[in-house]
């Protein structure tokens, strides 16, 4: 513990005073010796100052005294306004601890509790007069808060300069220059401060009796004065009654000017009146009056021309606008407002008659006419064309989308009107298109009569229409005998399905489709167009009877809610679909039998149908998804898969059902040309098609079915082995899809040709024991003891297997037998294989090759059970080399 005497405190407060704070403007009012607590460092000095010039700032200065020489300075320094705690630590018992809470906690030891506690008292007394009691005191005793500070050297430490802080009053320089002055004029006033003193007394005494002398002297002034005093007030009096006799005045006036501002104000509310009411009439007359032009084309324009349709247009649109102008509060009183409004119901009754009669004249005339035209379409495959219906109907969009604001009923009949009379003129021209084009596709009109009971004339085609190229299948008139039963799917037989009525069978149904698409279409986009359905999402105009605003400029104006917008709009799309739905109600149904006829007479048809009604479907469904056309083309597109599905199910059902003759040889299956014709039709078909997934599906089904049929025709062979009928069959799949490269039969193209190979070798193994039999069986008992556990070299001294028999074996094939049996073997082979395949010299080749595999292995067994013996053949490699090639070559 460090210790600093009373005397030596008193030295540092002073050395502290004159060296760091007196040149600051500061004065030192309290200090402690202190140093942090539980670090051994060197002590310093907290001091409290506060500084001379007012307002007094009161800091915390941290002082520490230099390591060279013998001077302080100031190292950290805090404002006693930021010290928000003082912790004693003890309060009842003595301990020289204590904390200072400013932005963070200082713990400080002092040299002793009284230094503690007088720096403490110190920063409270502080705390009371400067900060408004803003810090707080922790574990301090209030009997130290209430006292003053100790006497003693605590005293001496931090005592009465702060009252001397407060009692001290420094002089001005002007006090300063008079006392100078006058220690100047007495010689003695630093000498003898006694007689200075006395002087200045007695000076002040004679200043006190002349003050007095004065005073008195002045009492005639004063009651001067006062008399003044007197007449000024009685001049005030006056004033004052004269003023009130103008107040008096001015109220009269004020009374007067009153009245005159009443009849301004009543005079300004009548102009403001009159202007509002000018406003009024000018607002009926600029909205709510129709030209006698207008009125006159409403009542008795002429709905047939040009000219007599566009002021009926224009004569509509200002009696809608007459009609829907947004009235102010009150208007509806007026009595010319309610005679106009009667006025405009009447006009509007009027036309909307005048308009609805006109048009059903119109529809009804327009539909005669077109039914007159039809008889040259009959013998063509087109369809009559509407545009000029069309055209003449439009020049009255305008006025049906006025009839739809303003009369919904007339509206509505009128749709209905033309929805009853064109599906009727639609049904008789779609009936006898399709009748045209049923007599296409079955022939001739008496072919078609005989068969199908068809009636009409057959013509030439019309239009350019997009058709597939010519297809060639190839194949041997006895493939085509053996398909013929599978190909017979209708009533037709195989020999009339040719690529030409295929073709031909194309180019009727694109013709048809490429007929129908742009009708669908035409009729569809002239509805929306005449009858002012909207099918998109744009901004529709104003109904009849809509909320209304008015915008800044006081004209009326419309505005359609939302959800209003989106409910018209979803209604509207409805409406169109509906009257194509009704007008094209035989569409479908004329589709779907043209399908069926198409289905009855080759099944194969399926697969032109699918892709054109794929192509048509995708390409209707750019143009509007929700078209009525691409919604009908959708249905009958679900019709069509399922008769493709159905012509892929009838080929696996007649797989299955494939019966083989047990007196002649199998040969390429049926099932297995149809496939292959299948595939390459469906190839040239399905090129860039939309829907070749459905196919690649088609493709798996039937090839899984291919293959299990070969397997299964190939157990029930009696004729033909099964080998035989195995590797010729897959060896066709291999080559048809090898050759068509279908991709996604790539792992049955492999498989096939795993089959074929596997079938081939195990067909020559089998065929190649027949001419060596005998050679066959001693070298497989040869091989079997020494299975057994004989040794090889042994095997001579068996009885069974010595090499006498083995000579006598071996003479039983000489060359000239070898050759014979090859020969009888080649003719069987022969016997088996089909000429189709051309596989004779692949077998015969393998069988060469096999026949030289095992003559080897029979030498080799030669050598090894029988060294030394000098047994050998009776024939070489060589001698079986000119034997198959001379078999070969004589066949």
């Amino acid at each position: 513990m460090f210790c600093v005497t009373a005397s030596t405190m008193t030295a540092i407060k002073h050395a502290l005073q004159r060296d760091i704070f007196t040149p600051n403007d500061e004065r030192l009012l309290g200090i402690v010796n202190v140093c942090k607590a539980g670090k051994k460092k060197k002590n310093c000095f907290l001091c409290a100052t506060a500084t001379i010039e007012r307002p007094v700032q009161v800091k915390v200065v941290k002082v520490k005294k230099s390591d060279k020489g013998d001077f302080y300075k100031r190292q950290q320094t805090w404002e006693l306004r930021d010290l928000t705690e003082v912790d004693a630590k003890d309060a009842s018992k003595e301990n020289p601890e204590f904390d200072l809470h400013f932005e963070k906690v200082y713990r400080w030891l002092a040299s002793s509790t009284a230094e503690k506690n007088s720096f403490i008292s110190c920063i409270w007394k502080l705390n009371q007069r400067y900060l408004r009691k803003k810090v707080e005191f922790v574990n301090v005793s209030a009997q130290l808060l209430e006292e003053s500070v100790p006497s003693g050297e605590s005293q001496s430490v931090a005592g009465g300069d702060e009252d001397a802080l407060d009692e001290y009053q420094e002089l001005s320089t002007r006090e300063e220059q008079d006392i100078e002055g006058m220690m100047e004029m007495c010689e003695y006033a630093i000498s003898n401060a006694e007689a200075f003193a006395e002087k200045l007394f007695k000076e002040l005494q004679v200043l006190d009796g002349a003050n007095i002398q004065s005073i008195m002297a002045s009492e005639k002034q004063v009651n001067i004065l006062m008399q003044l005093l007197d007449e000024a007030l009685g001049e005030v009096d006056t004033i004052e009654g004269k003023l009130s006799s103008y107040e008096e005045m001015l109220q009269s006036v004020k009374e007067q000017m009153d009245q005159i501002s009443q009849s301004n104000r009543l005079i300004q509310i009548s102009n403001t009146n009159n202007g509002k009411l000018l406003d009024e009439i000018q607002f009926l007359v600029n909205y709510m009056d129709l030209s006698k032009g207008h009125i006159r084309a409403l009542q008795e324009g002429d709905l047939t021309s040009p000219k007599g349709i566009e002021a009926c247009i224009n004569a509509s649109e200002a009696l809608l606008q007459c009609m829907n102008v947004a009235l102010r509060p009150g208007h509806d009183k007026l009595m010319a407002v309610t005679q106009q409004q009667l006025l405009f119901a009447e006009l509007r009754d009027t036309f909307a008659r005048r308009l609805t009669n006109h048009l059903n004249n119109v529809f009804v005339h327009q539909g005669h006419d077109q039914s007159s035209t039809l008889s040259q379409h009959t013998a063509e495959l087109t369809l009559p064309k509407h545009s000029p219906l069309h055209r003449d109907l439009l020049r009255y969009a305008k006025l049906m989308e006025w009839l739809k604001n303003t009369h919904r009923e007339k509206y509505e009949g009128l749709s209905r009107t033309y929805v009853d009379y064109m599906s009727r003129l639609y049904e008789r021209e779609i009936k006898d298109f399709f009748e045209v084009a049923k007599i296409k596709m079955a022939g001739t009109s008496k072919e078609a009569k005989g068969k199908f009971g068809l009636h009409g004339s057959s013509g030439k085609l019309t239009g350019s229409t997009s058709s597939l190229n010519k297809l060639t299948v190839q194949g041997s008139n006895s493939r085509r005998s053996q398909s013929s039963s599978l190909l017979d799917m209708g009533n037709m037989s195989a020999s009339d399905l040719d690529v030409a009525d295929r073709t031909k069978f194309d180019k009727i149904f694109e013709q048809v489709l490429s007929e129908l698409e742009p009708l669908c279409l035409a009729e569809q986009d002239f509805i929306s167009k005449f009858f002012k359905l909207q099918q998109h999402q744009t901004v529709m105009p104003p109904l009849a009877q809509p909320e209304t605003e008015e915008s800044d400029g006081g004209t009326p104006s419309r505005v359609l809610p939302q959800a209003e917008h989106r409910h018209s709009l979803s209604s509207e799309k409805d409406m169109v679909r509906s009257m194509m739905n009704k007008i094209f109600q035989s569409i479908e149904t004329e589709l779907n039998s043209l399908i069926a006829l198409g289905d009855k007479i080759d099944s194969f048809h399926s697969l032109y149908m699918l892709v054109k009604m794929s192509h048509h479907v995708w390409t209707a469904e750019n143009v509007d998804p929700a078209s009525y056309l691409s919604t009908t083309l959708g249905n009958v597109l679900v019709t069509v898969k399922r008769n493709f599905d159905k012509c892929i199910s009838g080929q696996i059902r007649q797989m299955e059902e494939v019966k083989i003759s047990k007196k002649s040889k199998v040969g390429i299956l049926s099932f297995v040309t149809v496939f292959e014709e299948f595939a390459e039709l469906a190839e040239t078909i399905f090129r860039n098609a939309e829907r070749r997934g459905d196919l690649d599906k088609a493709y798996v089904k039937l090839i899984r079915a291919v293959f299990m049929n070969v397997e299964k025709v190939a157990s029930e062979s009696q004729k033909t082995p099964r080998d035989v009928v195995m590797m010729e069959n897959f060896h066709h799949i291999f080559s048809t899809l090898s050759r068509l490269k279908i991709s996604c039969l790539d792992a049955e193209r492999r498989e096939a040709k795993h089959k074929y190979t596997d079938h081939l070798q195990s067909y020559v193994i089998n065929s190649l024991g027949q001419p060596l039999e005998k050679l066959n069986h001693f070298f497989e008992g040869v091989e079997a003891r020494v299975a057994q556990g004989v040794r090889e070299e042994e095997v001579s001294y068996q009885l069974a297997f010595n090499k006498q028999e083995l000579r006598k074996v071996i003479k039983e094939y000489p060359g000239k037998e070898v050759k014979k049996g090859l020969d009888n073997l080649y003719k069987k082979v022969d016997k088996h294989l089909c000429e189709e395949e051309s596989l004779l010299q692949v077998v015969w080749h393998s069988m060469q090759d096999e026949f030289i595999r095992q003559y080897k292995h029979f030498e080799d067994l030669i050598g090894r059970c029988y060294p030394g013996s000098g047994i050998t053949m009776e024939f070489t490699i060589q001698d079986m080399l000119e034997y198959f090639s001379s078999i070969a070559q004589s066949h």
